[in-house]
């Protein structure tokens, strides 16, 4: 049974970042399995990525069931959201799954990725946090569900994953104007 304390453990306190860590180190094997031959090219970055996705899901649940959550987790845990769908969206681009049209909501998720970046990093200078809101989780959410039925190699799941892939696109574009409006008095002030 997990242990639900106001202070963890020591190994309590690492296993987020550890997880977190994790998913940033499997973006090379996961790369790397696009290249491999079939069968291995089809299933395995499917694999790789549901794996690295749970360990998105994985590490926030413990770190608050814990009370271990981090500055160090704080940074780290949307910085590796950020590498695995930007690597992933790449890679899908760069394979063809992705294509004309759909490379519309491609894009507003890799420019939303690095303002949202860009513009917490401005915000950390002058020592604001900007708690990640309910409606960038379910972008999260929706962009690793898009990615996941994009990745299985049946043509059946083009469709439905491609529609995802929209819908986590809008969202994107819905959460970046919302960190922007957050951010909107900090430019105010420097604008005095």
């Amino acid at each position: 049974m997990i242990d639900r304390t106001s202070n963890p453990t020591a190994l309590q306190r690492h296993v987020p970042n550890v997880l977190t860590g994790l998913r940033v180190a499997a973006i090379p094997f996961l790369l790397i399995a696009f290249f491999l031959p079939a069968p291995w090219s089809d299933w395995l970055p499917l694999i790789l990525f549901m794996m690295a996705s749970v360990t998105d899901w994985l590490d926030g649940k413990l770190a608050r069931h814990w009370n271990a959550g981090s500055k160090l987790g704080q940074f780290m845990d949307p910085m590796a959201d950020k590498l695995l769908v930007v690597a992933i969206i790449v890679m899908l681009v760069s394979f063809g799954t992705i294509g004309g049209w759909h490379v519309i909501p491609a894009i507003a998720i890799l420019c939303r990725e690095m303002f949202v970046s860009g513009l917490r990093e401005f915000l950390a200078f002058r020592q604001v946090e900007v708690p990640v809101s309910g409606l960038a989780k379910w972008k999260t959410t929706t962009q690793m569900l898009a990615l996941t039925v994009l990745l299985v190699p049946l043509d059946l799941t083009e469709l439905p994953g491609l529609v995802l892939f929209w819908v986590a696109g809008y969202l994107a574009l819905q959460t970046g104007y919302a960190y922007l409006r957050a951010a909107l008095p900090q430019f105010m002030d420097d604008a005095s």
